[in-house]
């Protein structure tokens, strides 16, 4: 027996649906197939998610694992492989030694912690100046020498003098996670 309410639940104020996550399944032929907008995809559209932000993850079609941190490293590998790399054949070395090491987790985390504060601190530098080109980027990444910071130390210029004092702190940061580092692996900085 079913019971029929008399009267209609009073509305309650609906919170927005949080975003949802966005699946691409991978066939076993390497096809991407994007459930969103039922189309298939490539490494390179892939990409442009991961460029805007956009929520996803890629499951194995048949089994439903997971498989996105290996369709990114595959995007990694491309980007590597093509154009001017970002890592050396050095800190790619280093990092492989760490794996199977003691330290491997607190690699990981120490990496993504430095990625993440310079994220952050590129992020605030673009605020602060908005047009702010791949080639003044490359300009300002020439400034690092100590002769520059001479020079930037007289500016009277806000903006200037903040971007110098970012500059000083990521720097004397970098250096402090350096020195721990090499001291929980046995060398002296």
């Amino acid at each position: 027996m079913s019971v029929k309410p008399s009267a209609k639940p009073a509305k309650t104020a609906e919170k927005p649906a949080p975003e949802a996550l966005r699946t691409i399944k991978k066939y076993p032929n390497r096809r991407l197939y994007d459930t969103e907008t039922s189309t298939y995809v490539t490494l390179a559209e892939i990409k442009k998610l991961v460029m805007s932000a956009s929520a996803f993850v890629v499951r194995d079609a048949k089994t439903g694992e997971d498989l996105t941190r290996s369709i990114l490293l595959q995007i990694i590998l491309e980007e590597e492989t093509a154009g001017v790399p970002m890592f050396s054949e050095a800190v790619l070395s280093n990092i492989i030694r760490f794996y199977g090491h003691a330290m491997q987790g607190h690699m990981g985390s120490y990496l993504e912690n430095h990625v993440q504060s310079f994220m952050d601190w590129q992020s605030k530098l673009g605020e602060s100046s908005p047009t702010l080109s791949p080639e003044v980027w490359a300009q300002f990444m020439q400034w690092q020498t100590p002769l520059m910071q001479n020079m930037f130390s007289g500016l009277t210029n806000p903006s200037q003098n903040v971007m110098t004092q970012l500059q000083d702190q990521m720097q004397k940061q970098i250096q402090k996670n350096t020195e721990q580092m090499l001291g929980v692996l046995g060398f002296k900085a």
